[in-house]
């Protein structure tokens, strides 16, 4: 009888010191993924956005060596009426201003400040455009016509078969993906969930089989698009996207501090979203593409890039917000006014003819209400015109 309860010790012992271990090795993922279903509440979510290395593996991005490039002070505009009332209402967390490359405009909101560095969300995706523009311009991409899988063959036999690289750059894929943030089990949580826990990304699109449309055929935003697009960057290259965009467009741009990118369990970054950056430095991006793709003395994106990326050219519905290549337009805007969006009230908003870029980031969390984008681009232009 004591040798049974000997050994009976023995593996009581043995499953506690493995249930401790199992615990041990789970214990990052459960702490993300606890990171990760409360990002958003209501007392957590500022705080959160300027710092998600907390809630994910990430992988940083070099400046480069050379010097920042510099943002005047101008003369310090007026903001229109309503514009204190809407920061207030729309949880805005920064609001930068630029005009002729001068800074007119610069506050920063609910506890933020100018070194935060803050989730970009999908403004993200017109990062991944400006890249994608420069090595199609050196040669890596024959067409954009070519099929995704030429470059990113891990997606033959998934939902991309017969996509093209145009497809997946205007949102035209015709994927079915359920893109609501509200619902637990829709696509784009279920990918955040994976990408939380240390997943792949790279299955994750390669394991996605459902379309409702053919490719070319509608225009829906589907965010793992820009993954896709991402795995024919690094197909056509070689190399993997932070290597790249810091070699190609971060060292040019002249950033005040090292951004980073959110990444999955391999080391591949969340390309769709996952960029974190300064406020002041996501304005020198914006100017660079206000400037036809040139920053410091140097071209930087392709001009004849940057024209056809953020022209109109999705089949978006008569009256809907427009479409280009991971850029939007808003309604009845005329050429050369473009912006990046993310989710919660991320903008950078460009207006060529009057040499204005503005930076909005914020913490909005009833950003998918009716008419809130509305007014927020309305808002926007006003700020703009009022210069």
């Amino acid at each position: 009888m004591r040798t049974i309860f000997k050994w009976g010790g023995r593996i009581a012992l043995m499953a506690l010191l493995a249930a401790l271990a199992v615990g041990i090795l789970k214990r990052e993922e459960i702490k993300r993924l606890w990171a990760v279903n409360t990002l958003f509440d209501e007392g957590k979510i500022v705080e959160n956005f300027s710092n998600m290395e907390r809630a994910f593996l990430t992988v940083p991005l070099s400046r480069g060596d050379g010097p920042v490039t510099p943002l005047p002070q101008g003369p310090a505009m007026v903001l229109p009426e309503g514009a204190a009332e809407w920061i207030e209402a729309r949880s805005v967390t920064s609001l930068l201003v630029l005009d002729a490359g001068q800074i007119v405009h610069e506050s920063y909101h609910l506890g933020t400040g100018p070194e935060d560095r803050r989730i970009s969300w999908s403004m993200a995706k017109s990062f991944l455009s400006a890249l994608f523009g420069i090595i199609e311009a050196e040669g890596a991409i024959d067409s954009l016509d070519d099929p995704v899988t030429k470059y990113a063959p891990q997606l033959a036999g998934s939902a991309y078969d017969g996509v093209s690289i145009r497809h997946v750059l205007q949102m035209t894929s015709g994927l079915e993906f359920d893109e609501d943030y509200l619902d637990y089990d829709s696509d784009i949580n279920r990918m955040g969930r994976v990408l939380a826990l240390g997943g792949t990304m790279d299955g994750f699109a390669a394991g996605l089989t459902a379309r409702a449309a053919a490719p070319g055929a509608v225009w829906e935003y589907v965010s793992i698009d820009t993954h896709a697009l991402g795995m024919v960057i690094r197909g056509a290259t070689g190399r993997d996207i932070p290597e790249l965009m810091s070699e190609k467009v971060i060292a040019p741009l002249g950033l005040e501090a090292a951004p980073y990118y959110l990444s999955d369990g391999e080391g591949v970054a969340f390309v769709l979203g996952g960029l974190n950056l300064r406020s002041r430095d996501y304005a020198r991006f914006g100017l660079m593409y206000e400037q036809g793709g040139r920053i410091a003395g140097q071209q930087v994106v392709p001009a004849d890039w940057v024209r056809a990326s953020t022209r109109a050219s999705a089949p978006t519905l008569p009256g809907e917000t427009g479409y280009g290549y991971q850029w939007w337009n808003p309604v009845g805007a005329p050429e050369g006014v473009f912006f990046a969006r993310g989710i919660y009230g991320q903008y950078i908003y460009i207006d060529q003819a009057r040499d204005t870029v503005i930076v909005v980031t914020g913490a909005d969390r009833q950003f998918r209400e009716d008419g809130v984008h509305e007014a927020n681009v309305a808002m926007l232009r006003r700020i703009a015109e009022a210069l």
